[in-house]
């Protein structure tokens, strides 16, 4: 059995999303189990979930909302949802946890209770977004991070291969985010980046590609694109944007006139198919790597769907020891990573 620990009341929605969700992924995983965490009181409308055997309700008196601030959420909310789950992660009652809460509380929270990895002091938010050879390209950091150094971006491959592998790929090829391919090209902190991520790759800890663009992330050029935390938003924000383009687009041409709806109508199939493709629920489910514990952030507009789909990223995770083959791969490129800031420094607001 996997067990995964819920932070029900986190997100815009809450219960009416996540406790749906926790239904669909019981149905889908009979080796799984959920521990609900929230307060009771919130979960009276449903009781078919809170009342399967494969469920267990964790009582917690506080919520983190979307809008506390990090240090409200981290020294005021000790009985917060969001804490009492990441808390069953460290106690060992669950492999793993998922919570579509306030993204800046969550990342300070999850540091302070399960500690960084040695080797890594700062965690970055990875997942994956849709490319065109059909299948996905994992892009890090997502937010986390907006200023990183060098030797951050190399913590960042190596993280995202691990996270990689434990789906299958045993050797991922990594991209560095860049204004162009040549190595010429770029900051001083990317080219510096470039040079590491290449001895990196003379050593066997990392399958480094080189310099990649931004339209390579949608091409599928290599299965990681590592950058910073402001860049890896901002694309994944386009993402979303483009499949809420093509859900307008689809709907439009519906509604103009009898020769426009025929066409729509004719190509209904491939325009549903590539909306389904690009549809964000679908990647929803961001890891936060580095940490001693495994640690899944769902969208805060996520719905049911979406947040099913978190939940289930998270299983493949712990199913795959995820954990462990980060650590290893960390301790093995050791001596090429050199943290550049103390392990319980936090800078910054995440943001997904």
């Amino acid at each position: 059995m996997i067990t995964i620990a819920v932070d029900c009341m986190g997100g815009d929605i809450g219960p009416d999303a996540t406790l749906p969700a926790c239904a669909a992924f019981l149905a889908r995983y009979p080796q799984a189990q959920l521990l609900l965490v929230g307060k009771p009181e919130a979960f009276a409308a449903h009781a078919r979930v809170v009342n399967n055997v494969r469920c267990r309700v964790v009582a917690a008196t506080e919520v983190v909302a979307m809008d506390d601030p990090v240090e409200i959420a981290l020294r005021k909310k000790r009985d917060s949802s969001m804490r009492v789950a990441i808390a069953q992660v460290k106690d060992g009652a669950a492999q793993a946890v998922v919570s579509a809460g306030n993204t800046g509380a969550l990342m300070a929270i999850a540091r302070y209770v399960l500690k960084t990895i040695d080797g890594i002091d700062r965690p970055a938010i990875a997942t994956q977004l849709p490319n065109a050879k059909g299948g996905a390209t994992t892009v890090l950091d997502l937010g986390a991070n907006v200023d990183c150094t060098a030797e951050h971006l190399l913590q960042f491959a190596v993280m995202g291969s691990a996270l990689v592998a434990a789906t299958g790929r045993s050797d991922p090829s990594v991209g560095l985010l860049n204004v162009g391919e040549e190595v010429i090209k770029g900051s001083e902190v990317i080219k510096k980046a470039g040079v590491l991520l290449r001895n990196a790759a003379n050593t066997g800890d990392l399958n480094f590609y080189g310099n990649v663009e931004g339209d390579d992330i949608f091409k599928g050029t290599t299965d990681i694109v590592v950058c910073d935390g402001f860049v890896g938003n901002v694309a994944l924000k386009a993402s979303e944007g483009l499949a809420s383009m093509i859900g307008g687009f689809i709907r439009a041409e519906f509604s103009r006139n009898i020769f426009t709806k025929i066409a729509a109508i004719i190509a209904y199939p491939v325009l549903s198919a590539f909306k389904k493709r690009v549809d964000h629920r679908r990647y929803n489910g961001a890891a936060l790597l580095g940490l001693r514990g495994l640690v899944f952030k769902s969208h805060g507009s996520a719905d049911a769907f979406a947040f099913e789909q978190a939940l289930c990223r998270a299983y493949d995770a712990a199913r795959h020891q995820l954990l462990d083959n980060v650590q290893q791969r960390i301790a093995h490129a050791a001596p090429l990573i050199a943290p550049t800031a103390s392990p319980s420094e936090f800078r910054g607001t995440p943001t997904i």
